[in-house]
């Protein structure tokens, strides 16, 4: 609540209110700036949506203690297999 007193007709506030009032707009004014500048800094906001793919990729394609799914291992030696059966069979032809 601001502290007002007439004055010639007009409000005034104490000095102590409007120190308040310019320090609360100060802190509004710099997280605003903050928030812009994040905003406009596009080279840290793609490294981190890379960095945030890369782990999300890491957790789909290992274990919970770090391995690799076995799972996974077997489709790709089913798949370097199946290139390298296609390989032979096209070098025979």
């Amino acid at each position: 609540m601001t502290d007002l007193s007439q004055h010639n007709g007009h409000a005034t506030r104490d000095p102590a209110q409007i120190e308040r009032d310019i320090a609360r707009q100060r802190e509004q004014l710099a997280a605003t700036v903050d928030a812009l500048s994040h905003k406009l800094d596009v080279k840290h906001r793609a490294e981190d949506a890379l960095h945030q793919k890369a782990a999300r990729l890491r957790d789909t394609v290992t274990t919970d203690s770090g391995k690799p799914r076995p799972d996974l291992l077997a489709v790709g030696a089913a798949v370097v297999a199946g290139v390298a059966i296609l390989v032979w069979w096209r070098a025979r032809s």
